[in-house]
């Protein structure tokens, strides 16, 4: 069982105290106190549009989003979709200042895959984090990525934006398999802050960045989060974490093990990254 479904068991009303149900699942009683970001049904709705937009081209900023609603008969002010964009944690991919605001006072590292050829598994993996919404709210979703493969290698749904669940996430793709030669991430807090690149260069990995508002330089994640959103995320009723955690699961475990990939030739990225084709196996 995932973390995400061990804290959803926690049960206020059961008699049994907070510490002993997070003892006896094996989890911190930090994490049982997450709470979703709090947001209107409104603002829900809007974000779910405003989440379609940017998925189906992720070049545009408050301002074309804004534009764009309109035409589509929604009235809403620039600030207002600006405001959404940064609690859903999205940013438009292009040359523009970002709003993926790196942690304050930690170092921001130089992006280290410009005229690099990517060939082969374990040379480079990205992460990135992605906003999931759902019925009567949202959650993020992170995941590990190795570059040339576009193998999935772990990933973990969160209620919040803190760093541990990219910790987790990162700990479980290094688990078992030798470290990257370079990790690849974006200018978010939750990469630049100490615990996480330090946890990755402990591994033997160089981290690497992208430069601000380069939407090119993390593409194979971002057209991963693409297809994640038009095949699976929006065809069902996410009503809560427990079946988005299952939606998710089910399609990267697809995408890892039955889903040819025109960039590999055809392989499916399992194939690409373990030579392995699909024996209904989990995916990581």
């Amino acid at each position: 069982m995932t973390h995400s479904e061990r804290r959803a068991l926690i049960d206020r009303d059961c008699g049994m105290s907070l510490a002993h149900q997070c003892r006896a699942l094996g989890i911190s009683r930090r994490s049982a106190y997450d709470k979703p970001c709090p947001a209107s049904q409104e603002d829900l709705s809007l974000m779910r549009q405003i989440d379609a937009l940017h998925t189906e081209d992720p070049t545009h900023g408050a301002r074309r989003i804004r534009a764009t609603l309109a035409h589509e008969g929604v009235r809403v002010g620039r600030g207002r979709v600006a405001r959404l964009m940064k609690l859903m944690g999205i940013r438009a991919l292009s040359p523009k200042p970002a709003t993926s605001v790196p942690a304050k006072g930690h170092r921001v590292y130089p992006y280290l895959l410009r005229g690099m050829d990517i060939t082969r598994p374990n040379q480079v993996w990205c992460a990135d984090i992605t906003y999931i919404p759902m019925r009567g709210g949202f959650m993020y979703l992170v995941a590990v990525m190795d570059w040339a493969s576009r193998f999935v290698l772990s990933w973990r749904l969160s209620n919040c934006m803190a760093s541990r669940f990219c910790l987790d996430a990162l700990g479980e793709a290094l688990r078992g398999r030798p470290a990257p030669g370079i990790f690849n991430t974006d200018q978010g807090s939750q990469f630049t802050a100490d615990a996480f690149t330090g946890a990755v260069e402990a591994s033997g990995a160089r981290v690497s960045m992208d430069g601000v508002g380069r939407w090119r330089d993390n593409v194979v994640i971002e057209r991963f989060w693409r297809s994640l959103k038009q095949e699976a995320v929006y065809l069902h009723d996410l009503t809560d974490g427990i079946v988005a955690q299952q939606v998710v699961g089910d399609w990267i475990t697809r995408y890892n093990y039955r889903r040819p990939h025109s960039a590999l030739g055809y392989d499916t990225p399992a194939m690409s990254y373990e030579g392995t084709a699909w024996l209904g196996l989990k995916a990581a």
